[in-house]
């Protein structure tokens, strides 16, 4: 063991963590079939009964933060149903989830709009928004979000102007059209969910814990894996999981769930431990996303930890400095979709997500693909700009830095068309 890796042994030691943590402190990336206890995976029975159990509590109390149940009090209503929307295209329906149950705590509303030409339940692309239901179209019957919107004149992606007092005006509408191409997605024959990231889990310091879903559990922020935001956004998609199951207009066999940026970290934190959700579509995830933190390329763990403290659990500050030495790494998080479709998305300019982390993360958790007998990712090198390679995991890497495009969501399309529409 190097001198850098026996220090790190005792950091872990001397934070009290022992088991599978230590066990894993070797040279090399981890590989996701090797057990604590260095025995190798070999059938997906073991998969299932040991390795993904062990997976899922590793990244539980040393990244993402643990998680409460599913509120036996919570309660869906829908107060708004619109079967023409859009011109007559889509059935417009908005839902509140009240999470304790009462009216006056908090509230997710959700944002559904149906294909109307296809008959029988659909399938569904849920994704969380930055900036409101309101901001994904134009649409002058969505409800404008009473959560904290901020505001920022130089934001590149949406123009804020509209914002008063940190809430939308009825100016805000459709200022995020472009990245949410919502007659491509009901053209597919998808459903498009949606719901505001600041409903479930405040993002900025003002509010931090303090607001959404964290009120209702505010003792779990002293525990040393407390609730962070990313594992809250994340336990939120799986509440409104819940209600599309309760749908009869959505296939809640074919949900995918979608994240850009910091919501697509959620998106695959929420698929890893949902496997509810039938496929996970992440764009320029990046550092505690898709991306390896081992490269130690791009966004690196102490700028988590100390730009976004909130994100994650106070457990993953003890690896602040020390990304090279990991004892896991996110593509354990990919393995853990197995044998699910996962979607990897990049772009070239985008640094902080180190594109080429991105790739080979797809590319190392394709072990436990093909453990299950699928494919994995179907090249070993970085494919050329614009092209889509898809097996059971797709990737593709596009000119341009952090974004949602159209030439994204042709790609996510086409695999969902592949991988789930027509499975």
């Amino acid at each position: 063991m190097s001198i850098r890796r026996f220090l790190l042994v005792s950091v872990l030691c001397s934070a009290g963590l022992t088991g599978q943590v230590l066990a894993q402190v070797k040279s090399g990336l981890p590989d996701p079939l090797q057990r604590s206890n260095g025995a190798r995976i070999t059938t997906v029975a073991e998969w299932q009964r040991v390795r993904r159990p062990e997976l899922i509590e590793l990244f539980t109390s040393q990244v993402y933060g643990r998680s409460p149940e599913k509120p036996a009090a919570m309660t869906f209503h829908v107060f708004d149903t619109d079967p023409k929307a859009l011109g007559g295209k889509a059935t417009r329906k908005q839902v509140a989830i009240y999470v304790n149950g009462q009216t006056d705590g908090p509230r997710i509303d959700v944002l559904l709009y149906i294909p109307n030409r296809v008959q029988g339940p659909v399938p569904a692309i849920l994704g969380l928004n930055f900036w409101g239901n309101h901001s994904v179209t134009a649409d002058p019957g969505i409800r404008l979000t009473t959560s904290y919107l901020e505001k920022s004149k130089n934001n590149p992606y949406v123009n804020l102007d509209c914002v008063t007092d940190n809430r939308p005006t009825e100016a805000c509408r459709g200022i995020n059209t472009g990245q949410w191409p919502l007659d491509s997605i009901l053209d597919h024959g998808y459903a498009l969910v949606t719901a505001y990231r600041e409903d479930i889990a405040s993002d900025v310091p003002a509010t931090r814990f303090s607001t959404g879903v964290h009120t209702v559990y505010p003792d779990w922020q002293k525990r040393p894996d407390n609730f962070g935001t990313i594992a809250a956004w994340a336990w939120g998609l799986s509440r409104i999981m819940d209600y599309l199951q309760s749908d009869p207009a959505i296939n809640d066999k074919q949900v995918a769930v979608f994240g850009w940026s910091r919501l697509g970290k959620a998106a695959l934190w929420a698929g890893a431990t949902d496997e509810r959700f039938a496929a996970v579509l992440s764009n320029e995830s990046g550092a505690g996303g898709a991306k390896l933190f081992q490269r130690g390329k791009g966004e690196s763990i102490r700028r988590l930890c100390t730009v976004f403290p909130h994100w994650y659990s106070v457990n993953f500050r003890q690896y602040m400095d020390k990304d090279t030495l990991l004892p896991f790494d996110q593509h354990e998080v990919i393995a853990l979709l197995a044998p699910r479709p996962v979607y990897i998305a990049s772009a070239e300019q985008d640094i902080l997500a180190d594109p080429v982390g991105e790739f080979e993360s797809a590319k190392a958790a394709s072990t436990v693909y093909r453990l299950f007998g699928r494919e994995g990712l179907p090249v070993t090198k970085l494919p050329p700009l614009n092209t889509s390679v898809q097996g059971t995991i797709g990737y593709h890497i596009r000119p341009g830095g952090h974004d949602v495009t159209p030439l994204d969501w042709r790609y996510f399309l086409q695999f969902l068309d592949r991988q789930v529409r027509n499975k």
